[in-house]
This record gives structure tokens, C-alpha cells and sequence, in this order.
């Protein structure tokens, strides 16, 4: 009942929604390059499965490689910073400085630097994109030991990456995964928004710069349905490694 409790008002929500939207487009007739009827959405998403899924297993795995790479170096990197005080004071401002940086700026000089046929720019943005999430809240995470905690490792004279095996990174836990929740959208969007900016076209980016450049508006509404469909993917899946990394969570 609880799952049904907190599954079914979203579900109805979207059907209300998306009625809403095939009456509108249908009754006010609004032309299909302004908005598109959901029905003729559809038709193309079914017409254009094959090539949706293609584009979303290219840019998924783009997304997934910056994740996991921007992911680690930001662990990595608030693991040091929580040891060295100034450290960590000084490289917050710098990774909001980071995380400021547009994609609309940052995709083309780094393409740029790279062969027109390789996917290590996109990897890199999507990877930029997740590093501060995960950075502000493992640093958060891992500054926030209780003082007992640290008592007790002071006194079984446990060496520095002991305490941060033992005690700060299971602490930490709930804050990376809340960052990890932040970066999996992100990385993303930061992996479609990406490839608007060159590169290989097998992407759901390209497929949807294609598409609304020959006008085929419904087709490219396709498309942006497998970029929404491949975020809740990541979403879900980051959901699922935190119940099983933190089951004491979800019994409470």
C-alpha cells in the first residue's frame, strides 16, 4: 500500500498532464514546431525505437564514464581536502567556479582539443559536471564525525587512512549518495547538451539537432523523451546502489 500510496499520484499527475496536452495542442491548434501533440510524439518515438535506443545506449555510455570518473576524482579529492583544513576552505570556491562553467562554453574548446571522431570531450563534460555534487557533499559528509568516534580511533592510535576507512567514509555515506543522486541527471544532460557541439552524431543530442533541423519536430521530441527516459535510468540505478550500500536506510 505504501508503494501504491507513493506511486500512483505521480502516475495520475502525468496522465492528467499529458491529456491536457493532446487537447491543447489539438483543440487550440498549435502548429507542430511550436509544440508537438503527444499522440504524434509517440508515433515516433514507436516509428524511431530502434534509433532512440541506439542514440541513448551512445550517450548513456558517455554519461556513465564521466559519472563514475568525476564521481571518484571528487571522492578522492574531498578525502584530501577534509584532512588539511585551508585546503578544503580554498578548493569550495574553486569548485563553484568549476560548476559555473557553462556546457555551451566548456563542449566546444574541448572538442576542440580532440579528433572530431572521439567521445572523450563529452566524458570529460559530463565529468566536470558531476565532480561538484559529489565534491560539496562527500567533503560535508566527511567533516561531520562525531567527536566520540574520533576519540575512540585516537585511542587504539589508528593510523589516518584507518579512521577514514573505518569511521569517515561509512559516515560520509549518505551525503555521497546524495551528491551521486545530484550528478547522475547532470552528467546526463551534460553528456546530450554535449554532443550539440560536434563530434560523433550517434548521440541523442545530434539526433535531436538533426531532427529539428529538417523540422521534424515529433521525431526530435522522440529523442528528447530518451534523453528524460536515460536520466531516470541513471536516477533509479543510483537509488538502487544506495538501498543496497545503506539497507539500515530503507528499514527506517
Amino acid at each position: 500500500m505504501r508503494l501504491v500510496r507513493s506511486v500512483l499520484p505521480p502516475v495520475l499527475v502525468g496522465v492528467v498532464a499529458l491529456a491536457g496536452w493532446e487537447l491543447t495542442v489539438k483543440l487550440g491548434r498549435v502548429a507542430p514546431f511550436i509544440l508537438p501533440a503527444p499522440s504524434a510524439i509517440w508515433e515516433q518515438l514507436v516509428e524511431q525505437r530502434s534509433n532512440v535506443f541506439d542514440a541513448a545506449l551512445a550517450s548513456g555510455a558517455n554519461a556513465l564514464v564521466g559519472l563514475i570518473g568525476g564521481s571518484v576524482v571528487a571522492v578522492l579529492a574531498a578525502m584530501f581536502a577534509s584532512r588539511v583544513r585551508w585546503i578544503g576552505d580554498v578548493s569550495v570556491p574553486f569548485a563553484a567556479v568549476l560548476n559555473a562553467l557553462p556546457i555551451i562554453a566548456l563542449a566546444p574548446i574541448l572538442n576542440n582539443m580532440f579528433e572530431s571522431t572521439s567521445s572523450v570531450p563529452r566524458r570529460l563534460v559530463a565529468g566536470i559536471i558531476a565532480f561538484f555534487p559529489v565534491f560539496i557533499n562527500t567533503l560535508r559528509g566527511l567533516r561531520e564525525v562525531d567527536p566520540t568516534h574520533r576519540e575512540l580511533m585516537d585511542s587504539y592510535a589508528a593510523s589516518g587512512w584507518t579512521f577514514a576507512r573505518l569511521v569517515r567514509l561509512p559516515g560520509a555515506l549518505p551525503y555521497v549518495f546524495t551528491g551521486l543522486r545530484q550528478a547522475s541527471s547532470l552528467a546526463v544532460i551534460a553528456a546530450v547538451v554535449a554532443e550539440y557541439f560536434g563530434g560523433l552524431q550517434d548521440g541523442l543530442g545530434a539526433r535531436i539537432t538533426s531532427a529539428a533541423a529538417f523540422t521534424a519536430y515529433p521525431r526530435a521530441w522522440a529523442f528528447v523523451v530518451g534523453a528524460c527516459a536515460l536520466g531516470l535510468v541513471f536516477y533509479l540505478t543510483t537509488l538502487l546502489l544506495e538501498r543496497l550500500a545503506m539497507p539500515w536506510k530503507a528499514r527506517s
